[in-house]
């Protein structure tokens, strides 16, 4: 049969672990010749597993490679076998060999990632409050650094649905390598939801195209940006990138390339993935002619290491090197000895070391052959006899036919110190913790969903007995909770975690306690341009090669090696040294210069002063000065000079949009209620006089009722004159500025200048009435004539008014809203001392003058005025 007919009549039913094609047309074989179908068979993957409500597939990279069975699609496959790489005399061997040989090993690290994730699994199995009476369990398998054995596992995981009696299974991965993630996700798509713990691929982002991917290992985009802001916080100019053939190597180094670095990429070198000798040579040689002083290594740890080799091995000093995560604590490249002379100052980013995970040591430790579950532990093996370097008893003792000794059984791992057993850098290990923890809480979250409050349609909730995979991706992007170390985990809409590295510096320790920092390297092709000047780029060179030129009139460059200088805002303006941009001057009136302090002060002080006359009356109210010409007026007159006083505290400060609308309609309506106050005073004055003639009853008509119609009327009048300038055209904030003036000029625009002039008019008609009638009742023959009082109130009124316009007209910038402010208080200051001033002092000063006798007596008339 051809590859063509076999994929027409690929068939899998999900009833068993692994599928095999029955030989067709066989004699053991009932189908025709042209159809095949897939047959079931014992699990050819060696799997940790552990049964439970749910079962979590579980994916690490135990081994480098796998020996790979015939695939010939005509006989069911031999088992599969993870190995360490190909050997020779203990030594794992290349294509093209390194000429220091890496030593074969069982991955203790991921090992570690293993154990952590059966640890977090049985911590919440434990817990009553999360996903209570509910238990996990997983299935585990070895995915041998390569996309082929991890797929195989989770075909296996797809394949247990419905294999256990009452067991519900999620085939959820906790993917580990870039390259297993990402075939991972094409070939199942929304088949299998994947929460990676170690896969930083910056393309698996991209949710159109991976959209169960969720990871709790933060993006390369945002790795990158930190070494970005590494690379311009050293002002490194000239900097090399080496990267790893694959997705992991290649996107970091483009998205680096591409980021807006502020310097040159000096060279852009790949990896091979056989480690050749001749290309890991020319890439070195290619790094010592490119004169750059620093180098982004953007690889796994195999790669990384494989560059240091050669590096080593041709003498390339002088470099500093920057790590990406993969490599930047790699045991495999801090402890021999033979790279520190290279190696010793890097820089870069590691995930972010973790706190200390209760209890994990201590189940890192339970690990023995004799264990009643060590026989169920594929992986047991293989570890124990890397550990001890010895071979335990049992069926293809490979490593005793190398002449390793017999396991006496008295190996203890907590004598035994090496990265499996240590939780003092927990990072990648931290991320598997989340992981669990993430799928523990997607699970809490849909059992908790409760009927037609759903997030489905018809606010259905899913099926626990039979989740459908999108539904369970819904809840998994929604999961967000706190652990018990108050770390916060979620996913934003790319399926990323919050980014958080810790930034390493690798250092010999002991050896330079003491000793002062080296001098940070310099990697340049032209010096820093200074503040002050920008980079003009030279003709026919590369773009970090350039001249300085000082920045023109108006523009400013404030760091060093700025690429070109930025105008200043209109506000502002650069200095001299063209290094910053300093506020242009400014006129308004403010609170903070001493000019608007002394307004504030002048003001508060007349609220306080007429405050005090307010008492003073209160507490005198029933004495004849008091109840003269109505004293509900005199409180009235001092309550509306109270807000004339507090009205110019509006013209100070900023203008703003609420200010400019206030100060001019606030001051209009106040000074009307003001005069009109005192024009009533006048009016009750002259009736009063006028009720003494034999056969007077004017008395009647402007009694209090109709003093108090009167006055609201008058201010009535200016309200509707506000209003509808408000309405029609309100006064606006309005800056006064030319591009090349060193001056900003705050004012407030009027808006409609009618509008304005009615308000003043207003308040001009009502003071020169009040003025008219006070002066014709001044020489009224009364003891304590009040329209006196109010005829040099009115004056001083109206001088101040009259002299305030060409004063206002003449003055610039903040001086036009100070002498608008000096105006209003001197108006009100004069209305309070001419009204009330004389009455405090025969209160207060002279009590004998203040009966009925005395002010009813007739006084001398005044012929001077």
């Amino acid at each position: 049969m051809t590859t063509a007919v076999l994929y027409n009549y690929f068939v899998m039913t999900p009833l068993t672990h692994t599928f095999f094609l029955e030989e067709c047309g066989s004699e053991v074989s009932p189908l025709p010749p042209h159809i095949c179908r897939l047959m079931a068979g014992p699990s050819a993957l060696p799997v940790l597993q552990r049964e439970g409500d749910v079962i979590l597939g579980g994916l690490f990279s135990l081994h480098d490679m796998v020996l790979q069975p015939d695939l010939s699609f005509t006989f069911k496959p031999a088992p599969t076998r993870c190995t360490g790489l190909l050997t020779k005399k203990g030594f794992c061997v290349r294509l093209i060999p390194l000429s220091s040989p890496l030593p074969c090993r069982f991955n203790f690290r991921t090992f570690r990632w293993m154990q952590t994730m059966m640890f977090a699994i049985e911590e919440i199995n434990r817990d009553d409050h999360l996903l209570p009476n509910f238990t996990l369990g997983y299935k585990i398998y070895d995915s041998c650094s390569t996309p082929y054995h991890a797929l195989r596992a989770s075909v296996e995981l797809m394949g247990v649905e419905g294999e256990g009696e009452g067991e519900l299974l999620f085939p959820l991965i906790l993917s580990v390598s870039v390259s297993v993630s990402v075939s991972l996700s094409l070939s199942l798509s929304l088949s299998l939801s994947q929460v990676s713990y170690f896969s930083s691929c910056a393309c698996l982002s991209n949710k159109a195209e991976f959209p169960a991917f969720l990871r709790t290992m933060p993006s390369d985009f945002f790795q990158v940006d930190a070494l970005v802001q590494l690379v311009q916080h050293f002002s490194w100019k000239w900097v090399g990138v080496v990267a790893g053939d694959d997705a992991y190597g290649r996107g970091g180094a483009q998205i680096f390339s591409e980021e807006k670095l502020g310097a040159c990429v000096a060279l852009l070198e790949i990896i091979p993935k056989n480690h050749a000798e001749g290309a890991m040579a020319s890439i070195v040689a290619r790094i010592r002619s490119s004169a750059a002083g620093v180098v982004l290594v953007f690889a796994l740890e195999q790669d990384a290491g494989a560059l240091f080799d050669e590096a080593l091995r041709q003498g390339l000093t002088g470099v500093q090197w920057l790590a990406s995560e993969a490599w930047s604590t790699a045991s495999v490249l801090s402890t021999p000895p033979r790279f520190l002379p290279i190696l010793q100052g890097s820089m870069g980013f590691a995930i972010r070391r973790a706190v200390h995970i209760p209890g994990l040591q201590e189940f890192l430790l339970r690990l023995h052959p004799s264990s009643p579950d060590a026989s169920k532990d594929p992986f047991l093996r293989p570890f124990w006899e890397e550990v001890f370097g010895c071979s335990l008893q049992g069926d293809g003792g490979g490593d005793s036919q190398r002449g390793k000794p017999l396991c006496s059984g008295s190996e203890d791992l907590g004598s035994v110190r090496n990265i499996y057993s240590d939780v003092s850098q927990l990072r990648i290990s931290y991320n598997v913790y989340k992981a669990v923890y993430a799928i523990a809480h997607t699970l809490h979250a849909m059992r908790s969903c409760e009927t037609g409050r759903g997030p489905f349609p018809l606010h259905a909730c899913p099926d626990t007995d039979r989740v459908q995979p999108w539904q369970l991706l819904h809840y998994l992007k929604q999961v967000e909770f706190s652990n018990s170390f108050g770390d916060e985990t979620k996913f934003d809409v790319n399926g990323d975690p919050v980014a958080v590295y810790d930034l390493v510096n690798w250092q010999l320790g002991a050896e330079v306690c003491g000793l002062p920092p080296p001098q940070v390297p310099l990697s340049v092709c032209s010096s820093s341009c200074p503040p002050g000047t920008r980079r003009a780029i030279r003709p026919h060179f590369p773009i970090c090669c350039f001249d300085c030129v000082v920045c023109t009139a108006g523009e400013i460059s404030n760091q060093t090696g700025e690429a070109k200088c930025v105008r200043c805002l209109p506000e502002f303006w650069s200095n001299k040294e063209c290094t910053a941009c300093i506020p242009k001057q400014v006129d308004f009136l403010s609170f903070n210069d001493t000019m608007g302090m002394a307004l504030l002060s002048v003001a508060l002080l007349g609220s306080f002063c007429t405050a005090t006359v307010v008492l003073i009356f209160a507490c005198h109210h029933a004495t004849p000065i008091v109840r003269a010409n109505n004293s509900e007026l005199s409180f009235l007159l001092l309550f509306s000079l109270t807000l004339c006083f507090l009205c110019s505290l509006t013209f100070i400060g900023r203008p703003s949009e609420w200010s400019c609308m206030l100060r001019h309609t606030a001051f209009g309506i106040t000074f009307v209620l003001c005069i009109s106050c005192v024009l009533g005073k006048t009016i009750v004055v002259l009736m009063a006089f006028r009720a003494t003639l034999p056969g007077s009853n004017v008395r009647k008509w402007f009694g209090p009722p109709q003093q108090r119609a009167f006055i609201s009327l008058c201010t009535l009048v200016q309200v509707v004159i506000c209003a509808v300038w408000l309405a029609v055209s309100p006064p606006s904030p309005h800056r006064l500025m030319t591009r090349e003036s060193a001056c900003v000029i705050l004012l407030c625009d009027e808006g409609s200048a009618l509008g304005f002039c009615l308000v003043l008019g207003y308040i001009g008609l009502l003071a020169s009435l009040c003025l008219l009638l006070a002066f014709l009742a001044r020489k009224l023959p009364d003891n304590f004539n009040e329209a006196k009082l109010i005829t040099f109130s009115m004056l001083i009124f109206c001088a101040v008014w009259v002299a305030f316009v060409p004063a206002y007209v003449s003055s610039p910038g903040k001086y036009s809203t100070a002498t608008e402010v000096f105006a209003i208080l001197g108006s009100s200051y004069g209305l309070l001392t001419c009204l009330f001033l004389p009455k405090c002092y025969i209160i207060l000063l002279k009590p004998e003058k203040n009966n009925r006798k005395h002010l009813m007596a007739k006084s001398a008339p005044d012929k001077t005025f």
